[in-house]
């Protein structure tokens, strides 16, 4: 179990959020443990809980309270019309390409006379920078439309303003802040993000995919092109969403919700090639498979070649070279994994070696692949519980990518060494960073000193929303939970508890020895199957000798040669002391 091979210390705690739970209950037609698990999810007024049960697509935010949204519209919509060459300038993960995908179908759909240009991770470097500017002012492009990107290019605007382009600006990153407290904005002729300290829109953490998607519905309004046309690219939004681990909640959730629901329908044969070279089913894809399945696939490209890879293959008519592209792309994922697991291997050697007492974890692996860092400081943050930056040598100087806690803002704290730096940018969970090799020594010496951080901060947190007997799960509660899907960031999957139950006939299944089945028995002699996901030899003779174990569980129904059952899955075990 991953949550059992990390280093840090785990401590169980209970959701304590009060309210009415058998109004709620009768209000909503619910079970009142269902009521109690949306208020954890802090939903707790009447139209955030309809929402939450009930949002569909028309439920979705106009994109008019995005700042600068009509004037981005009307920019377009006369450059459309006039025949000026327009460029997307995209980024190289998954949201940037979704989001690049976004604009230019709905460029295509408007009559508009558009490209694209995806930076290279090693090359280019994040966002739109200088060399992309001037190719693009020699190609004649007049107008420079970015997605996921740009909103922190304030050098990089200007030179294109000076150069006579047009630009718009859609991004979703945070913005940096002047002395006064005011948002540092590039020139640009309309900056659509909502972030803005000037914006009107209800729900400001959504990704660029999806200020993609509403841009795209503004323009399709402003052309008179059917809003089905709109919808059917939901997916994509919702691909995104998932991709850059925004929070499953309020609009994301609704989109996120709605989107899986198309793929069963898509028409893109991209798509639906990497859904089948996955061996899945389009029809009861969640957002777990496109965060740890698709999403990877789509990202591979952008790692370890081009993106441009992932966006050919979304933008593919034809299913040869869908197939083609899909099968390219779940290649270098694999042979990202293998890297993936080198580098891991190397960053926890180094930091039990050298950093184990260090509050913020900076580790150098030169030789990683720099598109790797982000993933492998996530696994540090997972095994240590700390927020972890991995540093690798690039052709000017060392990039690396960070992975936070809750308890550290990690933009925050790079705009603290900024004299450091010669370029970051991010969010308070994850941020992107280049500086000189010789300031790594001093960027992790600051950046331990300004950390505010105490043990208890380095603590896990395993959050148990009902302590449930065995006895009251049933297929109805099951199918009822069901209805809170999608689970993920912000909108966890539910987890329940019990303590004190027997262990009868214990088996290590899988050829990897990666799972066990047990027999669970409550203190009133109820008894249900538990399964267990992880190493599983190691927990079988964990149990040995033990009278009784305590659980963190999720119920399902397991279902085998026509008979379904009742079983528990094991997130989370402890042994009681005696």
């Amino acid at each position: 179990m991953a949550d059992r091979q990390t280093a840090a210390p785990s401590q169980w705690m209970m959701q304590t959020k009060r309210a009415d739970f058998t109004a709620i209950a009768e209000n909503y037609h619910i079970s009142p443990v269902t009521a109690r698990i949306i208020r954890n999810r802090d939903v707790v007024e009447t139209e955030e809980i309809e929402r939450y049960l009930y949002g569909t697509i028309s439920d979705l935010y106009s994109p008019d309270l995005l700042p600068d949204m009509e004037k981005a519209v009307k920019i377009l919509k006369e450059k459309t019309e006039s025949g000026k060459r327009i460029r997307v300038v995209g980024d190289y993960d998954i949201d940037g390409v979704c989001s690049t995908y976004i604009l230019l179908t709905a460029l295509k759909e408007t009559g508009a006379f558009g490209d694209y240009r995806i930076p290279d991770r090693i090359k280019d470097g994040y966002g739109i920078n200088e060399a992309i500017i001037q190719q693009a002012f020699e190609d004649g492009v007049d107008t420079i439309l970015t997605c996921d990107n740009g909103i922190a290019a304030v050098e990089q605007i200007r030179m294109a303003k000076e150069l006579g382009m047009t630009v718009i600006i859609t991004d979703h990153h945070d913005i940096q802040k002047d002395g006064m407290g005011n948002d540092i904005l590039p020139a640009a002729d309309a900056v659509v993000n909502p972030k803005r300290s000037d914006s009107r829109y209800p729900y400001p953490e959504i990704c660029g995919g999806m200020v993609a998607y509403k841009l795209m519905r503004a323009l399709y309004e402003a052309f008179g092109i059917p809003l089905k046309k709109w919808e059917e690219m939901l997916e994509f939004a919702a691909i995104a969403t998932v991709g850059d681990v925004m929070k499953l909640q309020d609009e994301n959730r609704i989109v996120v919700k709605e989107g899986l629901k198309r793929i069963g329908q898509t028409r893109n044969l991209g798509l639906l090639s990497l859904i089948e070279k996955n061996n899945l089913n389009p029809e009861t894809l969640t957002a777990y498979h496109i965060g740890f399945v698709i999403g990877p696939c789509l990202n591979a490209g952008g790692r370890l070649q081009t993106a441009k890879t992932a966006l050919k293959l979304l933008m593919a008519e034809d299913p040869v070279t869908a197939d083609h592209l899909a099968g390219e792309l779940k290649d270098l994922n694999e042979q990202r994994k293998d890297m993936t697991l080198k580098g891991t291997e190397e960053a926890i050697a180094q930091v039990e070696e050298c950093f184990q007492d260090d509050r913020v974890l900076v580790v150098f692996l030169p030789d990683c692949h720099e598109s790797l860092a982000g993933i492998v400081a996530g696994r540090l943050r997972e095994k240590f519980q700390k927020p972890s930056f991995v540093l690798t040598r690039s052709e000017e100087g060392v990039k690396g990518s960070g992975r936070s806690i809750e308890a550290y803002h990690m933009f925050e704290g790079l705009v603290e060494v900024k004299d450091l730096l010669t370029k970051f940018g991010g969010h308070p969970m994850a941020a992107g960073l280049s500086l000189p090799e010789e300031h790594v020594e001093e960027f992790r010496r600051r950046l331990n000193e300004n950390a505010r951080l105490t043990e208890e901060d380095f603590i896990r947190k395993v959050w148990i929303d009902v302590p449930m007997p065995l006895e009251y799960i049933n297929e109805s509660l099951i199918q009822e939970l069901e209805r809170l899907e999608p689970f993920g960031n912000g909108n966890e999957k539910p987890q329940f508890a019990q303590k004190d139950l027997s262990v009868r006939n214990v088996r290590v299944l899988g050829k990897n020895r990666n799972a066990v089945r047990l027999s669970l028995v409550t203190p009133g002699g109820f008894a249900m199957d538990g399964m267990f996901f992880g190493e599983g030899a190691r927990f079988a003779e964990e149990l040995a000798g033990k009278h009784s174990i305590d659980i963190v569980y999720y119920p399902t129904v397991n279902e085998y040669n026509g008979n379904r059952t009742l079983q528990a899955i094991i997130k989370e075990y402890r042994f009681p002391e005696t």
